[in-house]
């Protein structure tokens, strides 16, 4: 997927975001925020998968197991979503090795869990 489709698919997952908080606002639990933004992302013809299989693999290329990505978006992007007060190294940790395991290169960590809605982007570079 080239820069330009995965920035265009980033801010659609990014404006769904925003208007999902602002309707719903922080306090509920993470499993009604990773409903309702595959929700408004279908609204938009954009392919989404929750509790995404994502294979992971070893360095030589065996598949080591599978992980389960809250979102899946248009195969290419990853999306973690939290509904904590604060992100964590922790959270970071999870999404990059969810990249790094799966080959992806692009993940959206998004947090619905504080007054102000938390995303942020990352893009590892393939090595």
């Amino acid at each position: 997927m080239k820069n330009e489709e995965i920035n265009t698919l980033s801010d659609a997952v990014r404006e769904c975001s925003f208007g999902l908080h602002k309707h719903l606002r922080h306090g509920h639990l993470e499993k009604i925020y990773e409903n309702g933004l595959p929700h408004r992302l279908k609204k938009r013809n954009i392919v989404v998968e929750q509790q995404a299989p994502v294979p992971v693999y070893d360095e030589d290329g065996s598949i080591l197991g599978d992980t389960k990505a809250d979102l899946l978006v248009a195969e290419e992007l990853i999306v973690e979503l939290k509904a904590v007060r604060a992100i964590h190294d922790d959270h970071i940790a999870q999404l990059l090795g969810y990249l790094r395991g799966s080959g992806k290169r692009y993940g959206l960590l998004i947090n619905f869990g504080s007054p102000k809605l938390y995303i942020k982007r990352y893009i590892l570079d393939p090595i």
